[in-house]
């Protein structure tokens, strides 16, 4: 059996475990108190700058064949640093994933030696185009669902532009 003294200990602990929790939760809203100041309302003011309007307008996307036509080619082989771990871009040497010569105009899953292809991209388009290339780097899931490439994308549309870019080049 529980005698008395017991109990009333473990019933005076449970209160002041208690009593400090309270303690702290009112030490910590006077310390970090949000919404007023010291339960009163405090007004606010926005003054409009007219600087959101103008960063909404700079971030109207770009047509992406303008920003193929000044991509920087040193920029896009320095891009290519992301892709390096599971591409190469000597004809012939696969990878993970297939080599990327002369990847910009090839038919899709068109690489001799490399039976690694995924259906999910034969569905979706037959040539590897510039405009293609950038969906699937944007996107690979996205573009192609079930792809077995298991990159996130690149969120850049510049990045892409000038990877896609350096690409075009390798093959020349």
């Amino acid at each position: 059996m529980l005698d008395t003294m017991t109990f009333t200990k473990a019933v005076g602990g449970l209160c002041g475990a208690l009593l400090i929790f309270l303690l702290g939760k009112w030490a910590a809203e006077e310390l970090y108190h949000v919404g007023g100041y010291h339960g009163k309302e405090v007004a606010a003011y926005v003054i409009d700058t007219g600087e959101d309007d103008a960063a909404a307008e700079e971030e109207a996307p770009v047509d992406f064949a303008t920003l193929l036509a000044s991509a920087d080619v040193g920029k896009g082989e320095k891009v290519f640093g992301k892709c390096r771990a599971c591409h190469k871009i000597e004809d012939g040497a696969n990878g993970t994933g297939p080599h990327l010569y002369g990847i910009v105009g090839r038919t899709i899953g068109g690489v001799d030696g490399f039976g690694s292809y995924s259906g999910a991209l034969d569905a979706v388009a037959e040539v590897w185009t510039a405009e293609n290339l950038n969906g699937f780097l944007e996107n690979p899931r996205g573009w192609a669902p079930g792809t077995s490439m298991s990159y996130a994308g690149l969120k850049k549309p510049e990045d892409r532009a000038n990877l896609i870019a350096w690409l075009d080049t390798l093959d020349d």
